[in-house]
């Protein structure tokens, strides 16, 4: 084929050159095999559907605890063959991975010697208090004895998490290994940090062969028998693999319970809607985590099991309706590693709030940089609304009397170090060049940028931040009032009073009906259509004529996939529907928006959003919505196009259904006045009725139905305990 002639051979064309930050997850390659996950606490698994581990290449599975693998391999072989898969499932609260297997035709000297589905393998896995529990049964349906050699092959790479998603490294420590009296091995390394971490794998029975990396059985299986192999993996424990399998099953089932206990539930007439919440519950309750602050919602499986300020705040955010609980973990772990002093290397100044934390050897020694890293503008303001909003929704005063210094001093960093230039507006730029360049949740390289597709440089004020300080500044003055503080209060008020007119007049672009996604470094707009101007009504910022345009400029075609809101709108200049932050479909994103459009009454554009989300989750396995997918079109009887690397679960995105449920139904609580309002509720036309059950409001508790009757909505009180009014109410 010759090229057109005003065309430039491929191999001179001019390249952009990538430059991504070194933290990003590389997209190499995945497993042949669709891989599952668990989590308990600091340690989760990502093992294969025929519960293996490291049985097939590029895959990041493995057992995980502090950021580093503890296990990258354990393999079953029987007869030396690799069993057939017959079915797979994750106990529907998270805690229990079920594998089926048999076995294929075996032939020796070319005559079958054991026919296929002679052999029914069963394998269990489960995770609790920093170990992996197996257990493998195995049981003959012939009609003849078979004889039988199980092999188990295990090793440990050690490797840490940021190794893992791709990053090389010079330098690691030592890895040893001893046997123990005939049934454990220790796999050790001792690493670079100085920190010894240790893989204890026990078996039982004992193997009649032990290795460093092998264990094996032999036996004559008579038909109808079964036989069982038990497996525990410890990380750094050497207790707790000696605790028998159904012992310590029991404590996962009773602990996992104990999470949500206390939580809201919901029920709706839709079955299948019935199904995606409790998978979203159950991955909450999955990743949240006992720290010594309270429960902490980690943000995702498999790269970020760790404190995510941003991340975890907003999940607080959303799920603060049914367990308030959570935000003020959050909060008191976020005031706990706030920052005291300035640390470029950090990203930290005094008042800042924690982006990230990690516990890994390459954290430990500074190959990244986020022991303890601060590199995100939008944490601080939003830890301020969370606090503000805990207190609207529980009236516990004496949680916002114990974090007020706190408070004060994310709202002394906004003013201070937030704002170098002193405009007015919240910018970042990362103080070293190792970091984040870009620090909103649009965080990759190139998620920021100008109508011509140029990359923003200098100090950058988004959007969506600027929303949030106003939020903050408004939360904190409702703080400061109940706490008799009328003076901080008023102060407060004027500054977010201020704040709005200055946003309306720098942000508003006629000519997108929507506001920009930032202004660049010479104060410049980037005249993008982002969804970021979603999340600006999520704030309270915009007014509500500009409101009701950006509303209806997000669901319009460039926007709305079917599916969701994309991040950028198709016709940007780096509109890419596969790409990370610009023209994918994030369901967190859509949830915020739409509690933006129930803020300014936009009741069917919430309800739009719903409907496609909801669809969007029937497709995904598990009826589970990963952390984003592509932002192609929806076609005809197809389902949305995965994103190769997102995690899932992800803690905001599992939230999002709930989200959802609080925009439609325009929940509201008082507890001052003791009342719940559902404002403006609508329900969505794949839902007839939806019933919400120990809905928590001090010392009280209600159970609500709410119902589609004649087009409208009706409200049944099902059931109270302790004093409280509940209400609709219905305003313009």
């Amino acid at each position: 084929m010759s090229l057109p002639a005003t065309a430039t051979p491929l191999a001179h064309r001019p390249i952009e050159i990538a430059q991504e930050t070194p933290f990003y997850v590389a997209t190499t390659g995945i497993g042949s095999r669709p891989q599952c996950s668990l989590k308990y606490d600091d340690t989760f698994l990502v093992i294969d559907n025929h519960g293996d581990i490291g049985a097939s290449e590029g895959g990041p599975d493995g057992l995980f605890h502090n950021d580093t693998r503890y296990l990258s391999r354990l393999e079953l072989t029987i007869n030396d063959f690799e069993p057939l898969l017959l079915g797979c499932n994750v106990r529907d609260d998270n805690s229990v991975l079920t594998v089926d297997l048999t076995n294929p035709d075996l032939y020796r000297d070319k005559k079958i010697v054991l026919h296929k589905d002679t052999l029914h393998i069963l394998r269990t896995t489960f995770l609790w208090r920093g170990t992996a529990f197996q257990r493998i049964g195995i049981r003959n349906h012939g009609s003849h004895p078979v004889p039988l050699r199980l092999a188990l092959r295990f090793d440990s790479d050690f490797a840490d998490l940021f190794e893992v998603r791709g990053l090389k490294r010079e330098r690691r420590g030592t890895a040893t290994r001893t046997l123990v009296q005939g049934r454990q091995v220790m796999l050790n390394y001792h690493g670079l940090d100085a920190v010894t971490r240790r893989s204890a794998i026990l078996f039982d029975p004992p193997p009649m062969k032990l290795n460093a990396g092998e264990a094996s059985y032999e036996c004559e299986l008579a038909p109808g028998e079964i036989t069982r192999i038990f497996v525990a993996v410890g990380c750094d424990t050497l207790e707790d693999i000696k605790t028998p399998f159904s012992r310590a099953l029991i404590g996962a089932h009773r602990e996992r319970r104990a999470v949500a206990a206390d939580m809201a539930t919901v029920e709706s007439s839709n079955v299948l809607l019935n199904e995606v919440l409790c998978r979203s519950a159950a991955d909450l309750a999955m990743l949240l985590t006992e720290t010594p602050h309270g429960r902490y919602p980690y943000a995702g499986i498999p790269w970020y099991s760790t404190t995510f300020g941003r991340d975890g705040i907003i999940t607080a955010l959303q799920m603060l309706w049914f367990d308030p609980k959570v935000a003020r973990g959050v909060l008191r772990r976020l005031a706990h590693f706030q920052a005291k002093t300035v640390d470029p290397a950090a990203d930290a100044q005094p008042g800042k709030i924690l982006h990230e934390m990690r516990a890994g050897e390459m954290a430990a020694l500074g190959e990244v940089p986020f022991r303890l890293y601060y590199g995100t503008v939008d944490a601080t303001p939003l830890y301020v609304v969370l606090a503000g909003a805990y207190l609207d929704r529980t009236g516990d005063l004496t949680t916002i009397k114990e974090l007020w210094s706190s408070i004060e001093a994310a709202l002394n960093w906004i003013d201070r170090y937030g704002d170098m230039d002193g405009d007015g507006f919240l910018e970042y730029r990362r103080a070293t060049d190792q970091g984040l360049a870009n620090q909103g949740w649009k965080d990759s390289f190139d998620a920021i940028f100008r109508a011509d597709g140029s990359l923003v440089e200098g100090d950058v004020a988004l959007a969506e931040v600027q929303g949030y300080v106003f939020a903050a500044k408004r939360a904190a003055a409702r703080c400061a009032r109940r706490m008799g503080l009328e003076a901080r209060a008023a102060k407060l008020e004027q500054q977010a009073d201020e704040l709005a007119r200055r946003f309306e007049d720098a942000f508003w672009c006629p000519e997108l009906r929507s506001y920009a996604l930032a202004l660049d470094g010479d104060k410049k707009p980037c005249r993008v259509q982002a969804s970021n101007a979603g999340q600006v009504l999520f704030s309270g910022i915009a007014s509500p004529e500009r409101a009701a345009m950006v509303a209806d400029t997000l669901l319009g075609p460039q926007f709305f996939s079917g599916w969701g809101i994309r991040t950028v709108a198709k016709g940007a200049a780096r509109y890419n529907p596969m790409s990370y932050h610009n023209g994918s479909v994030w369901p967190h994103d859509n949830a915020l928006i739409a509690l933006g459009f129930a803020r300014y009454g936009l009741k069917s554009a919430v309800t739009q959003l719903f409907k496609g989300l909801f669809d969007a989750a029937t497709y995904m396995e598990l009826l589970r919505l990963p952390e984003l997918f592509c932002g192609f079109k929806r076609q005809p009887s197809r389902g949305p196009t995965l994103y190769p690397v997102a995690c899932s679960p992800q803690a905001w995105a599992s939230a999002t259904p709930f989200t959802l449920i609080e925009a439609a139904l325009g929940l509201e609580f008082d507890p001052v006045n003791r009342e719940i309002r559902l404002r403006n509720p609508r329900l969505p036309e794949f839902i007839d009725d939806v019933l919400l059950r120990n809905l928590q409001l001090g010392d009280a508790c209600a159970d609500l139905r709410i119902r589609r009757v004649k087009g409208e909505v009706a409200l049944d009180i099902v059931r109270t305990r302790g004093k409280m009014q509940v209400s609709i109410v219905l305003s313009a």
